[in-house]
């Protein structure tokens, strides 16, 4: 007779035996997960965790779950996805309660659709637990927002690289570099030289600026300011290493006024980062 394991939260979903639980983890600050996240780690037997899920996220599994690394990571000695998505089914089909934790959102540039198909096809039944995008809280905690209604109505989420490993050859640069002022690049530092020269041939200029942020959320968190033309090189002289976020847009400025993690250390923020007047310094705007 199976264990009826109840959820250690009122109101929240029981994981049943036998499903598979596509979850995200979030960006990296274990703060960052949902009450559905810590509420899977809690009930689940098994956990199969990626490349970008912070060690600090894993305290959260339930004492006796079997925690298994099925990390993916460019350049790198990785399982096969095909490989990764049958283990699901395989655990699945033993009747564990499989809490597959992925790296941010599981559907944003993270194959948690490819899976879940996966889990289609084999009758196994699932349920996706929506995470805090890198895209979003990653930029946040570097202090940057990704609209900001004197800039920009309209932001583009990229990924660096395809299935290939190579800058995505579908995108249309010129389209891109017309029509989104804000430009949010995933996995993007490998391939940061040419994906700069693409939208520089495409229009956008070479002092437009460019936040790189490294370990976004964590206590590692480092952020690189510069700007389209330079941004290749001061990234490689900085050392910045993925995993990464890259932004362009004139958002990146707001950090000025905005980086809430400096000004906890002791940075003095800029009530008017755009060079505007606002209200925040008792003029008209």
């Amino acid at each position: 007779m199976e264990e009826v394991r109840p959820a250690p939260f009122p109101g929240l979903p029981v994981f049943e035996p036998g499903s598979v639980w596509l979850v995200g983890a979030g960006p990296g600050d274990p703060g960052l997960m949902t009450l559905h996240a810590v509420n899977a780690l809690a009930q689940a037997d098994h956990v199969v965790y990626d490349a970008l899920v912070d060690p600090s996220v894993l305290e959260y599994a339930r004492a006796g779950a079997v925690v298994e690394y099925a990390g993916k990571r460019g350049g790198k000695p990785s399982p096969k996805q095909r490989d990764i998505s049958l283990k699901l089914v395989e655990l699945a089909r033993a009747g564990s309660r499989v809490c597959r934790l992925k790296g941010g959102d599981p559907l944003i540039f993270g194959r948690g659709g490819e899976e879940a198909l996966t889990l289609v096809a084999h009758n196994v039944p699932f349920r996706i637990v929506p995470g805090v995008t890198a895209g979003v809280g990653g930029l946040a905690y570097a202090g940057i927002p990704s609209t900001h209604r004197d800039i920009n109505h309209a932001v583009t989420f990229l990924t660096g690289h395809d299935q290939t490993g190579l800058t995505p050859s579908s995108i249309d640069w010129q389209a891109l570099a017309r029509g989104s002022p804000v430009i949010v690049m995933y996995m993007a530092i490998k391939h940061l030289e040419k994906i700069a020269g693409e939208l520089l041939a495409a229009g956008r200029g070479p002092e437009e600026p460019v936040a790189v942020v490294s370990e976004a959320t964590t206590s590692r968190q480092r952020v690189l300011e510069t700007s389209l033309g330079r941004a290749a090189a001061d990234c490689a002289a900085a050392g910045m290493e993925p995993p990464a976020l890259v932004v362009l847009g004139e958002v990146v400025r707001l950090r000025q006024g905005l980086d809430w993690l400096g000004a906890l250390s002791g940075r003095r923020l800029d009530p008017d980062p755009l060079g505007r007047e606002t209200p925040a310094t008792g003029r008209t705007a």
